[in-house]
C-alpha cells in the first residue's frame, strides 16, 4: 500500500508579499502635516510572483502601486473604504503571464484588476486586425504590462510631499520609441493622489500615440443607486445597447448576471485652467471618488458601466483620454491620434481624490456645478457620427 502525505496546502487565491527591510524605497518622511511612510516588496507565488509593490501611507490613505505593471495603482484604502474592485482575474498578474498579443487581441484582459491602469502608448482602444486577420493593435495597448525602471522616491519634508517616480519604455526595433516618466505625488495627511505623466518620443521620426487612464471602481462605492456626476458639454452612447439606457446613463444598478457593458462617450467642460472633475458617489452620497484631469491633453472622457454579477466583475470605469477607445484606424480618421515629434514631450495630469463623507461629496458636486455653468448639455439618444463606428 502506498502512503501519501500532504506537505503543503496552498490556496491559489492567497497572496503573499515579501517586504524588503533595507530598500531605499522604504522611507519615513515627517512634516508638520503628519508622516508619510513607504514600504517596498514583491509578491511571492502564483501568477503574482515577482510583481513589485510600493505601499505608501499618507496618514489619510494607504495606496498600493505596482511598478511591474506600468506604475498602476492597484488599490487605495481610506478610512476603511476600499477604492478598487474585485476582478475575476484576482491579480496582480505578472506581465509575463499576460498574452498581450494573443491572436484575438483580448489578452490584456487576463491581467486587468487595478484601480488605475494606463492604456497606450501607441494605441489605447479596441483590438484591430488587418485584412488578413493579423493583429495590428491589441486591446488597450502595451504600457499597462511594461515594467518601470529606475524607481526613485523624492520628498520634501517642509512641504510634506513625496513622489514615487518610475520610467517606462515602450519600444521595439523598427517601431516607435516612446518613454513615459510617471510621478505619483502625495502629501502628508491628504487623501489626494496626483498622477504626473510625461511621454517623450526618443525616436528619430514622428510617432503616433494615444493615452487613456482606465480608473475602475467597484463596491462599496459602486452599488445600487450610485451615480456619476460630470460637467458635460456633449455625451453620446457608444452603441445601440448603450443607447437603450441613455435616460439613466448616470445611474447604477445592483449586480446582475449576464449584464452586458454599456459605454458612453463625452466631451466635458473645464475651468479657466483647463481642469475638469468627474465624481462617482454611492447611493447615500456620503462616499465617492473624484477624478480631475486636464482637458488640454485629455480632451475626451468615457464612462464604462459593467454592473455584472460580483463574481464576473462588478465595476465602473471613469476614463479621461486623448480619444475614444475605438479602432486605431477609425480614431486616426477622426484626427484623434496624437502625432508626437522626435524629442517632443506631452504632459498628462490626473488626480484621484477619495471622498469619505457627505461634506466632501457636496464640495466636489459644487465644483462640478461651477464648471458646468448654466448652458444645458447636449445629450444624444443614439451613437454620434464621428464618435462611434456604429453610428
Amino acid at each position: 500500500m502506498v502512503k501519501t502525505r500532504t506537505l503543503r496546502a496552498i490556496d491559489d487565491r492567497t497572496q503573499s508579499i515579501l517586504w524588503y527591510e533595507n530598500s531605499p524605497l522604504a522611507v519615513s518622511v515627517e512634516s508638520s502635516d503628519g508622516t508619510i511612510t513607504t514600504k517596498h516588496g514583491r509578491f511571492v507565488g502564483g501568477r503574482s510572483d515577482g510583481v513589485e509593490i510600493v505601499r505608501i501611507d499618507t496618514g489619510a490613505i494607504v495606496m498600493d502601486v505596482l511598478p511591474t505593471r506600468g506604475m498602476a495603482i492597484w488599490k487605495i484604502d481610506s478610512r476603511d473604504t476600499r477604492y478598487g474592485w474585485d476582478s475575476p482575474v484576482d491579480g496582480p498578474v505578472h506581465p509575463s503571464l499576460v498574452p498581450t498579443f494573443d491572436p484575438s487581441g483580448l489578452g490584456w484582459l487576463e491581467g486587468f484588476d487595478e484601480l488605475l491602469t494606463r492604456c497606450g502608448l501607441n494605441s489605447n482602444g479596441a483590438p484591430e486586425h488587418d485584412d488578413t486577420g493579423k493583429l495590428v493593435y491589441p486591446l488597450h495597448g502595451r504600457v499597462g504590462n511594461l515594467p518601470a525602471d529606475g524607481l526613485v522616491i523624492e520628498y520634501d519634508e517642509v512641504a510634506g510631499r513625496l513622489e514615487l517616480i518610475g520610467e517606462i519604455r515602450e519600444s521595439r526595433l523598427f517601431f516607435p520609441n516612446l518613454r513615459l516618466v510617471s510621478r505619483l505625488r502625495v502629501h502628508a495627511g491628504s487623501a489626494k493622489v496626483d498622477i504626473l505623466d510625461d511621454v517623450t518620443n526618443d525616436g528619430s521620426k514622428p510617432a503616433a500615440m494615444q493615452m487613456l487612464y482606465h480608473i475602475n471602481v467597484g463596491s462599496p462605492v459602486l452599488e445600487e443607486g450610485s451615480r456619476v456626476v460630470m460637467p458635460i458639454d456633449e455625451l453620446a452612447p457608444k452603441d445601440q445597447l448603450s443607447a437603450s439606457e441613455i435616460d439613466r446613463w448616470d445611474e447604477y444598478d445592483a449586480p446582475q448576471s449576464d449584464y452586458a457593458e454599456r459605454v458612453y462617450f463625452a466631451k466635458l467642460r473645464s475651468d479657466d485652467l483647463d481642469q475638469t472633475t468627474v465624481m462617482l458617489h454611492n447611493a447615500a452620497a456620503d462616499r465617492g471618488l473624484a477624478v480631475t484631469s486636464s482637458t488640454r491633453t485629455l480632451p475626451r472622457f468615457i464612462v464604462w458601466k459593467n454592473t455584472a454579477d460580483v463574481a464576473d466583475g462588478y465595476v465602473t470605469g471613469l476614463e479621461p483620454a486623448t480619444n475614444y477607445p475605438n479602432h486605431h484606424s477609425f480614431e486616426a480618421e477622426q484626427d484623434r491620434v496624437l502625432a508626437i515629434a522626435p524629442e517632443q514631450t506631452i504632459c498628462f495630469r490626473v488626480s484621484l481624490e477619495p471622498l469619505t463623507d457627505s461634506e466632501a461629496v457636496n464640495e466636489v458636486r459644487d465644483r462640478i456645478d461651477m464648471i458646468t455653468g448654466a448652458d444645458p448639455p447636449t445629450i444624444h439618444d443614439a451613437p454620434r457620427p464621428g464618435w462611434s463606428p456604429q453610428a
